[in-house]
């Protein structure tokens, strides 16, 4: 079982101001092992990354907000996620992964605590496709709470599943600009597959993960083309996030601050800048305006 690298410990103070209300729309809490056990099936094992330091980060960096990614090393156990949510009083919201067994009365109460969304891998090291059955049970009984369906796909994904992506009802996100490789350009299939997705009213997409696109080493410039293409084709329904602790990273850790200062040159302005990290994802999220 592969173990997973620790972030860096050193965030560099971006320069940029961020506007109040500013989120990190993915982002991760793991453990502590002790509290929170992680799954006996996951693929990876990573380093305790949990609450404190999340909200820590967001305090230095000037993030106000935050969505918690359930990530597949917690599998379907969500304590770790909810008890992130009860402790942030309002300041975060939450994304789970479920499975059949999941009960209306379980996805109420999520509801409840700030969850408002599922999660679902495709991703071929993580154990690659969900059972598609499971799948569409699932994004039908998540329309009734107006939740929305996460996709963490490879890019080769994009092009596998168009016909799983295209029935999807409910909103859905793309995670990490799709998992796109930058060696393979702006015209790749996946990524042109991408393009046109961000055309429809129901996608979303994060333009973050650069280090997961980057052919690269940090601050991962080679990425930001495909950040500023999607922005230019879907303004409205574009976010941005940290990834933080970085989960599977083989190359170079991304720096925190750096990341921040990255996003800076994709927007380009503070107008654009605010759009990403504060109007989008409250619409999304249903953050309470001014919180």
């Amino acid at each position: 079982m592969k173990s997973c690298l620790p972030p860096d410990p050193n965030p560099i103070k971006p320069s940029l101001s961020l506007p109040p209300g500013a989120c990190d729309a993915h982002c991760h809490v793991f453990g502590p092992a002790a509290v929170f056990p992680y799954a006996a099936d996951r693929s990876y094992t990573p380093p305790d990354a949990p609450y404190s330091g999340l909200r820590g980060l967001h305090d230095f960096l000037g993030l106000q907000r935050g969505v918690i990614v359930q990530a597949s090393c917690h599998g379907t156990d969500n304590t770790a996620m909810l008890d992130g949510l009860k402790r942030g009083e309002g300041r975060y919201r939450g994304v789970a992964i479920v499975d059949a067994s999941i009960t209306d009365a379980e996805l109420a109460e999520m509801d409840r605590h700030g969850v408002r969304g599922v999660r679902f891998n495709f991703v071929a090291h993580l154990g690659g496709a969900p059972d598609l059955d499971v799948f569409d049970k699932v994004l039908d009984r998540i329309q009734a709470l107006n939740w929305h369906v996460v996709l963490h796909l490879d890019a080769q994904d994009i092009v596998q599943y168009a016909d799983v992506i295209d029935r999807i009802e409910v909103p859905f996100v793309i995670d990490h600009m799709g998992r796109v490789r930058a060696e393979d350009g702006l015209d790749q299939e996946p990524f042109q597959r991408l393009l046109g997705l961000m055309r429809d009213p129901r996608a979303w997409v994060k333009i973050c993960g650069p280090e997961r696109v980057s052919a690269g080493k940090r601050p991962f410039h080679d990425a930001e083309s495909f950040a500023r293409a999607l922005l230019d084709v879907a303004p409205d329904r574009v976010l941005w996030g940290t990834d933080w602790p970085h989960p599977n990273i083989s190359k170079d850790m991304p720096n925190d601050g750096e990341l921040v200062e990255l996003l800076g040159r994709v927007c380009g302005d503070e107008a654009t800048l605010r759009k990403v990290l504060v109007e989008n994802p409250q619409r999304l999220y249903g953050f309470e305006s001014g919180r």
